[in-house]
């Protein structure tokens, strides 16, 4: 209904002409005008990303053993090197005290030895011998603690555990998944850009990103890597962009809406709506202020990219100059106009309406 209420008020203003335009002798048309500008411009490439944390693995583990404790809960952040799965080490522990003991022993004889070796009282291949016993004992005391220590799971790196799917108990075998670790403070995000694109591409681009998730929100990236290959089947180049994601919003697997822009450069920009097309030629209806009247100039304008309801104009118009963006299906060019609203923003169209009935009020 409010759209109709518009509609209607459309009509009644801009092509019948009522109200004003019935009591101006002039038969002046009412119109709608914006002015063109120069503006920070720039070709916008959209695209669809996945997102992916910078580190992320599935913690599995390489030896068949039960688990003891668990020493983190869902969500929590770790640092490198914490303790997050124990498994059972009774059998490692006993052997570990037993080659212990073991080296103590080989040790001290090599000590008593020494001495007497340096005297001849024994034989120099004794001494070797103990020598020999002891580097063994050593290397079999690292061959168990390095048993001892894959049985008990530390972070590889900073991040946030996944959820937590295991308990005390669970027989843990080699390939089956005991936690999740994903370093999310930043996000790598992969898309696909048409190759037509590519001379635009470089590293350190700027990016605007959304999700649904959280519509009001954007977030800022920049890319970081281009691959080396365009894909012969969709001809498009797989891109890398790196997001920060400090207040931790972002997720592994999440859906991105890109905008990528490339190009930046102040442009001279119009609202799309003051474009008319006749065949291949595309005009606008420029408002000229004369002798006290307002006469439309239709000018042939060459066109540039168009983004956001705004098109950017290459040749033939100045800045400054006022163009007719409501109206135009009524005038010609050196048709007598008069101005009832002007658009300086994002004003909706009931809006610049009202402008020419505040106008009305005050003349009266």
């Amino acid at each position: 209904m409010k759209a109709l209420k518009i509609i209607g008020m459309v009509w009644v203003l801009l092509s019948s002409g009522l109200s004003t335009a019935q009591n101006n002798s002039d038969n002046l048309v009412p119109v709608i005008t914006a002015s063109a500008g120069l503006e920070d411009f720039a070709n916008v490439v959209e695209a669809l990303g996945t997102l992916k944390a910078n580190d992320s693995i599935s913690i599995t583990p390489t030896v068949t053993e039960l688990v003891t404790e668990v020493h983190f809960s869902d969500g929590q952040t770790v640092e490198k090197g914490d303790l997050l799965i124990s498994m059972d080490t009774s059998d490692e522990d006993a052997l570990l005290q037993e080659e212990q003991a073991r080296l103590g022993e080989a040790k001290r004889q090599v000590k008593r030895l020494q001495p007497l070796a340096a005297q001849n009282a024994t034989s120099k291949s004794a001494l070797d011998n103990q020598k020999s016993i002891v580097s063994v004992s050593e290397a079999r005391i690292k061959g168990i603690q390095s048993q001892i220590d894959k049985r008990r799971i530390t972070a590889p790196f900073d991040g946030v555990m996944g959820l937590l799917d295991i308990s005390v108990g669970t027989l843990a075998q080699p390939g089956t998944v005991l936690a999740t670790l994903d370093d999310t403070q930043i996000m790598k995000m992969d898309f696909s850009v048409p190759e037509r694109h590519l001379a635009a591409l470089q590293k350190g681009i700027k990016i605007d990103a959304s999700t649904q998730a959280y519509p009001d929100r954007e977030f800022i990236g920049e890319i970081a890597h281009i691959d080396s290959r365009i894909n012969p089947n969709t001809r498009s180049v797989q891109v890398r962009a790196i997001v920060p994601n400090d207040d931790d919003l972002l997720k592994p697997g999440q859906l991105m809406r890109i905008k990528l822009l490339t190009q930046p450069r102040q442009s001279l920009l119009i609202p799309e709506e003051a474009v008319t097309s006749a065949g291949t030629t595309q005009t606008v209806f420029v408002v000229d202020h004369t002798n006290g009247k307002s006469i439309v100039r239709q000018t042939p304008i060459k066109p540039g990219n168009r983004y956001n309801g705004k098109i950017e104009v290459l040749s033939g118009i100045s800045a400054g100059d006022e163009v007719i963006i409501h109206g135009t299906l009524r005038i010609q060019n050196g048709s007598a106009v008069e101005v009832i609203a002007q658009k300086k923003g994002n004003e909706t169209l009931s809006e610049l309406l009202a402008q020419r009935s505040n106008r009305t009020e005050k003349d009266t």
